[in-house]
């Protein structure tokens, strides 16, 4: 790895994550609101707790209660009268269920003087969750989905008619308190009802498109589970306002504005990258292959949320997955780095954020006995990348808006 361009690229993840906290995006949501009668708080997924300090902090004892359900790991300390929860993700754990269920009964016997503030990001599919099948069906169904190379719109069509609290269910629990839904984007596009399976958001799917959704991946579901997915969902909801306070285009722009100040020329690709891994791994290398004689630094840079195909066994996300198929594509090639984060900090079920990777990498895994396509096709990116410095470790964000991927080229 050229040190350089390595410390260039940690210099932009740091900058990108930092103007994506949620922060001051709660306190700009929240400066000007005025609030009657009880307040209390509701936060679920990744950035769960970082919003939900920041809304104590903005609003301090206006609110009377809040829990608080994120990932594990991700709870940085008490805040003064909320529960706090860590759970299950990506699948939902006894501890998801727990969490949710603390929520719902922290609304139940609110008047309509009274306000319930949502605050909601990525994440929240698995975290909050009252299923309406079984633990172990609904923790199946799940591992399908994910196995399955299903987008996030797709498995958010099934899973929000497989519970008590999405799909704009939680709330009609608030009823008839009010509630404001605060809400961190991780979904391309921003659709408000397929965050985290919008708790607080009309559904605009249908029964068809979710039954859809189970013939085309093959799901195993029982006769009580596909009886769910012919149940509809709420399609209107009056007590519910919704703003959304950041999005991947935000992680972009930072990523953009940290290249600049390093003298490259950015170039932002999309902000709505949607495809396998892989293969944006190798767009990137193509891309990189393409302009390595520019007579200028370029940064290619590509945000989104790909997804991966699980064909082994083996440990890895979707952003290591990326990274380490650039390495093939960019093999040989000086002055080139390319690497991959999820802006949350947790890459897949591992503790790395994602991974970064050289003209060299190819090189040294093979001096090492390692196959880049053997190790994509077990699903074991973790494993190679951490043989050769290729993993990026952020910790937990607190922040949670989709990923950016970006193409370092320093030219002649």
């Amino acid at each position: 790895m050229e040190q350089t361009m390595r410390a260039e690229a940690e210099r932009i993840i740091t900058q990108a994550l930092w103007a994506v906290q949620p922060d001051g995006a709660v306190e700009r949501a929240l400066r000007h609101r005025t609030f009657t009668g009880r307040v209390v708080l509701a936060a679920a997924g990744k950035a769960a707790w970082q919003m939900a300090r920041a809304a104590r902090r903005c609003l301090g004892d206006r609110i009377e209660a809040g829990v608080v359900v994120t990932k594990y790991g991700h709870v940085q300390g008490p805040i003064a009268n909320f529960r706090c929860f860590e759970a299950g993700h990506p699948v939902p754990d006894e501890n998801s269920f727990r969490g949710t269920r603390a929520a719902v009964e922290l609304v139940r016997g609110l008047g309509a003087g009274d306000q319930v503030l949502f605050l909601l990001s990525g994440g929240g599919s698995a975290l909050f969750e009252d299923p309406l099948v079984s633990a172990e069906e609904l923790q199946g169904i799940t591992g399908q989905l994910l196995a399955s190379g299903a987008d996030i719109v797709e498995m958010n069509t099934v899973r929000k008619r497989l519970s008590a609290v999405k799909g704009g269910r939680f709330a009609q629990l608030c009823t008839p308190a009010k509630v404001l839904s605060v809400v961190l984007s991780d979904i391309l596009g921003d659709p408000l009802d397929m965050i985290a399976s919008g708790p607080t958001c009309p559904d605009s799917s249908t029964c068809a498109q979710a039954l859809t959704v189970a013939e085309k991946y093959r799901l195993v579901l029982s006769g009580e589970a596909r009886a769910l997915l012919a149940q509809e969902t709420p399609k209107r909801l009056d007590n519910v306002e919704a703003e959304i306070t950041g999005s991947v285009r935000e992680l972009c722009a930072a990523a953009a504005s940290a290249c600049r100040e390093l003298g490259y020329r950015p170039v932002v690709l999309t902000d709505r990258l949607c495809c396998q891994a892989r293969e944006a791994g190798s767009f990137l290398a193509s891309i990189a292959r393409s302009h390595r004689d520019s007579r200028e630094p370029l940064a290619f840079l590509a945000g989104g949320e790909t997804v991966v195909r699980l064909t082994g066994r083996g440990r890895g996300g979707r952003n290591q997955e990326l990274a380490l198929s650039a390495a093939a594509g960019i093999a040989g090639m000086e002055g080139v780095v390319i690497f991959s984060l999820g802006s949350d900090g947790t890459d897949g079920p591992t503790d790395a954020a994602g991974g970064i990777v050289d003209g060299e990498t190819a090189r040294r895994l093979e001096a090492q006995g390692i196959s880049i396509h053997r190790v994509l096709e077990d699903n074991d990116a973790y494993y190679a990348l951490a043989r050769v410095d290729g993993l990026l470790m952020t910790g937990p964000t607190g922040t949670n808006v989709n990923d950016v991927a970006v193409a370092l080229i320093r030219g002649r």
